[in-house]
């Protein structure tokens, strides 16, 4: 990839997350490189063609962050500690608006979205709860198609902010009751001890011990 196209991506991915998709527009992006927009033009078509690119690389970029997971952590019970963490470094920088826009305004791009959802975090969240289930940590009872759904439109659900408004919600709360919700529906007896063994290696700042 030539570096003023690499730039171009860079600018766009960072003015996305700080102000939202929509608001953004392809002057916003030149005058934060300093060129002009004929130049953008000559590598992108449009707005919506730099954001797919956009999110193809950040597609990439979060499933070698998945792997790196799949390697730090002990057991699946460290992995949600770890994943947790990973998405409070995330929120910390990104417009709550981000996914919302992307879903209005933006179908093909969303689309991309919607299948990486389905195929990559979806069957990741399928592979943890098994395997999880398998090692003591979840209880056995529960049904692992649905709770996986659950996890992943629970976060998706978040940025909606028909649902939560800016002015009213903080988006890194929203995201963390969700987690304490959806953790104390699935760990067993034994899943409670290990938790509350390990929860300060994470910044989760919940307690799910009161039973």
């Amino acid at each position: 990839m030539c570096l003023v196209k690499e730039r171009i991506l860079k600018s766009a991915l960072n003015l996305f997350w700080r102000y939202g998709i929509k608001s953004v527009t392809m002057d916003d992006i030149a005058r934060d490189l300093g060129i002009s927009k004929r130049t953008i033009y000559q590598h992108f078509s449009d707005k919506e063609a730099i954001l797919a690119q956009v999110i193809e690389e950040e597609i990439t970029s979060q499933k070698c962050e998945m792997q790196k997971l799949d390697e730090i952590a002990a057991n699946p019970i460290e992995q949600i500690i770890y994943a947790s963490g990973q998405m409070r470094d995330t929120l910390a920088n990104m417009n709550p608006t981000l996914l919302y826009d992307l879903k209005k305004y933006y179908p093909k791009a969303w689309e991309l979205f919607q299948t990486y959802k389905k195929e990559h975090l979806i069957k990741n969240i399928q592979d943890n709860l098994t395997e999880g289930i398998k090692q003591g940590f979840y209880r056995p009872d529960i049904d692992v198609e649905i709770f996986s759904l659950l996890r992943i439109e629970q976060t998706v659900m978040a940025f909606d902010p028909t649902i939560f408004p800016v002015r009213n919600f903080n988006m890194m709360h929203i995201q963390m009751q969700f987690l304490l919700h959806f953790l104390r529906g699935i760990l067993s007896e034994k899943g409670f001890e290990y938790y509350n063994t390990i929860k300060d290696k994470s910044a989760i700042e919940i307690n799910i011990h009161e039973k």
